[in-house]
């Protein structure tokens, strides 16, 4: 890692530790650099009455409680980093009004935290809705790091988040896009953004390193029938539940096993035969999983909101020797050599069957060699020298 002189990190981005996303993956990196205060925030999801919004609104309102809104250090290593902050926010940004006193809100709350902080201080965002906190927070310089097309998720407001992304994108100091269909996306609201695709823990996914899950987490997978089709992330929207369908109904044995938490998917998926929807799982316990695995599967759908994804799981997947089974999405496609594509619900589940039965082929191995260029370390070094570049002036 470059050494810096001084300097600080605030980020906007998903609860700290609720699963390893890319930004989560990049700032690890830079604890041992950077003093970090992560910003845990809600409001880009309407408020409806239904189970996804219960269970998330208990989740805030047990971290405000609990922490009452104030800084709160938790643990990273010996460094006590990063400084996680749960702010009392209004849960929606719908209206003009409440996206002022959320402005209002999180600037009281977090104005005193950011200047205790070195500088030069860099904010980097991956929700748009920071848009209206820029001007109100001492920072010396705001990243938007896009990692999603949140316009089209179910849910969201989009055309809220349309013009506030605009908006930030028009502002923001350093533009950075996880994906290329993303950063085309960028240009399109008028700016050039630097690409950083994803990354992998190529440590944890050494097979030499493989850790074994608690013995309870082993003792919930042994009636499982085989061979394992797998896929592990959040089961939601995107699942394209065609494409399960046709493969459970074609298995005559075995276990289509997802991993991760079920929020909107199509409630169909979870009826089907052989599938079995397993809930979270510690992340450091996939490694194993995937050595249990037959084959590694992604049946998501086509479409906005999709198409423009970098799914973080992909490289997971090829730093593996599982044969892989994927939609044709474009991010996918950079990688075509090294797995199966497939677009329709007959292909899909033919393919997987075929892989179950012949595995994966040696030269989608021999591809797969260079996922070893892909880890987060050299990630985050390109990601800091784009963060903090000309600051010292």
């Amino acid at each position: 890692m470059p050494s810096y002189e001084a300097g600080s990190l605030i980020v906007f981005s998903d609860d700290w530790g609720r699963h390893p996303s890319s930004c989560q993956h990049l700032i690890r990196c830079l604890l041992p650099q950077f003093p970090v205060l992560w910003v845990n925030t809600i409001g880009m999801r309407q408020p409806g009455l239904d189970w996804v919004t219960i269970s998330r609104g208990w989740e805030k309102a047990r971290q405000w409680l609990s922490h009452r809104g104030k800084p709160k250090l938790r643990p990273e290593k010996a460094t006590q980093n990063p400084q996680v902050v749960n702010p009392v926010m209004w849960p929606s940004i719908r209206f003009r009004w409440e996206r002022r006193l959320n402005r209002f809100l999180l600037s009281r709350q977090l104005v005193g935290p950011v200047r205790k902080l070195p500088t030069p201080r860099v904010l980097v965002t991956t929700i748009p809705l920071v848009a209206d906190l820029m001007g109100t927070l001492p920072v010396n310089r705001w990243v938007y790091y896009c990692v999603d097309d949140f316009r089209h998720w179910p849910g969201m407001a989009g055309q809220v988040i349309a013009r506030l992304e605009v908006e930030l994108t028009r502002k923001a100091d350093v533009l950075i896009a996880a994906g290329q269909r993303l950063a085309e996306h960028v240009a399109e609201l008028g700016r050039t953004p630097h690409l950083l695709t994803h990354g992998v823990d190529l440590e944890m996914w050494n097979g030499s390193n493989v850790e074994l899950p608690e013995p309870s987490l082993i003792e919930r997978t042994k009636d499982l029938q085989s061979p394992w089709i797998v896929f592990w992330g959040s089961i939601d929207w995107r699942m394209d539940p065609d494409f399960v369908a046709v493969l459970a109904n074609r298995l005559d044995q075995g276990t289509l096993l997802f991993l991760g938490p079920v929020t909107d998917c199509d409630p169909m998926i979870g009826k089907l035969p052989h599938v079995v929807l397993f809930g979270r799982v510690p992340y450091r316990a996939l490694p194993w999983f995937a050595r249990q695995a037959s084959v590694l599967i992604m049946p998501y759908r086509r479409g906005p909101g999709v198409d423009e994804s970098e799914p973080l799981k992909l490289r997971e997947y090829l730093a593996t020797d599982r044969p892989i089974v994927a939609r044709n999405l474009p991010a996918n496609c950079l990688w075509q050599d090294a797995l199966d594509l497939v677009d329709t619900p007959e292909e899909f589940a033919s393919r997987v069957i075929m892989r179950i039965n012949e595995g994966v082929l040696p030269s989608q191995l021999s591809a797969r060699a260079r996922v070893q260029e892909e880890g987060w370390s050299a990630k985050a070094r390109q990601f800091a020298a784009w963060l903090f570049a000309d600051t010292s002036s």
